[in-house]
């Protein structure tokens, strides 16, 4: 059996190609036709390189673009782009000047283009316009206080959507009759191009708010009416990469290399800590192979939280129950590279991560209750470190049992 930090991160690897925005968007647009010139809107963690996709296809056709993203914006060179990098997780003023600076590129826009919109992930706070009546620094916190409330990404965009004169279809009010296009990298349960960063291009849906403080509700009773988007908008829209995509290219990694793998279909959702606890509970009692699950928590952010995120916290947690385990190791990272605070994708534990850290002056528990699992596994050396991936499909979790 080769080593296994080197397996857990080639399957991860694999993962990651099997979605990669650039490859994902070239291979939707291979038989794209028309003659028309083309503006492009990439919002999101994977936009530049979804962006690289179109180029490829479209080259001279693309009249000019427009990027919104988290980093990476030196990675598109070409002179026809505008590029903005926004606040993440929480949106900032780089959030607002993006916000305000795409609806006047989408009203400039002349009535013979086509609009083809790229849409990832993270585009909820990398991209934003406050609803009249909503002040910037108002949504800001609403944002930090939303990470912090255990709801589902679902409940969130419902939130967001109601204070937003971008989301929840708000981008519709700017295209009129000109065609459109929207390829999607999905980072969302049940793959729903409405939730995916918070549906910018609709289709406009009525959620209803889950049960919110007072503080909260009163903010959103502040948003004052505007015209309705039109939902009748032409949108030809398309989902080109998911994490059942990521998790099956992992799969079939494994199995060539003579592993027998075991993907867990049900969701990853809830708290991160439980489920990392439920994990690792799983694998002490699974057939010895590869295990894959996919999905999203959360983790609810005591006061002056620590460093890391929530695949740091779920994986610090099945670190715990594996203390003294042998022959089991499991990787937690975020597809797009970043998990939470901090440079980390996520970590690579196994049975003597919680020794090593001990041994190094941290303490598990306290790292738990804090949110700090970042620093708990940097002192273990179990940190896992990609960098920005291109892509974004939530996490991944991947466990290897070398004997039953």
């Amino acid at each position: 059996m080769e080593d296994p930090v080197r397996l857990l991160s080639d399957l991860f690897r694999a993962a990651i190609t099997a979605v990669d925005g650039r490859g994902s968007v070239a291979a939707a647009l291979q038989a794209s036709g028309g003659e028309r010139p083309v503006e492009v809107i990439g919002l999101g963690k994977a936009a530049v390189g979804m962006s690289r996709g179109a180029l490829d296809v479209f080259g001279n056709r693309i009249r000019r673009g427009l990027i919104v993203t988290a980093s990476g914006c030196s990675d598109i060179s070409d002179r026809r782009f505008e590029c903005y990098e926004g606040g993440h997780p929480v949106p900032d003023e780089r959030s607002f000047t993006a916000g305000q600076r795409l609806l006047d590129f989408l009203h400039e826009s002349p009535p013979d283009v086509e609009f083809l919109f790229l849409i990832s992930g993270g585009a909820s706070a990398l991209v934003d316009a406050p609803a009249p009546g909503i002040a910037p620094e108002e949504l800001v916190e609403l944002n930090r206080w939303l990470l912090g409330s255990g709801f589902d990404i679902g409940a969130m965009n419902a939130i967001r959507k109601s204070v937003s004169r971008i989301k929840g279809g708000g981008l519709l009010r700017y295209i009129g009759n000109r065609p459109a296009k929207a390829l999607y990298i999905s980072d969302v349960a049940g793959d729903r191009v409405a939730d995916i960063g918070s549906g910018p291009l609709g289709p406009i849906e009525i959620r209803p708010l889950p049960p919110l403080p007072e503080p909260i509700s009163a903010l959103i009773e502040k948003v004052h009416s505007a015209p309705p988007a039109d939902n009748q908008v032409r949108v030809e829209r398309r989902i080109v990469a998911t994490l059942t995509d990521a998790m099956d290219s992992a799969a079939a990694e494994a199995r060539r290399r003579g592993l027998d793998v075991f993907i867990h279909d049900e969701r990853l959702a809830g708290e991160a800590e439980e489920a990392g606890a439920a994990i690792a509970q799983k694998l002490l009692q699974a057939p010895a192979g590869i295990h894959i699950w996919g999905g999203e928590t959360v983790v609810r952010l005591p006061p002056n939280p620590g460093r890391g995120g929530r695949s740091q916290h779920l994986a610090l947690a099945a670190a715990v129950r594996l203390s003294g385990c042998d022959g089991i190791s499991l990787l937690a990272a975020g597809t797009d590279g970043v998990d939470g605070t901090g440079d980390a994708a996520g970590a690579i534990i196994d049975g003597c991560t919680i020794a090593r850290g001990t041994e190094q002056g941290a303490n598990s528990t306290a790292a738990l209750a804090r949110a700090d699992a970042g620093t708990f596994l940097e002192a273990a050396g179990s940190l896992l470190r990609t960098g920005a991936t291109g892509t974004n499909v939530t996490d991944i979790v991947i466990g290897l049992k070398t004997e039953a």
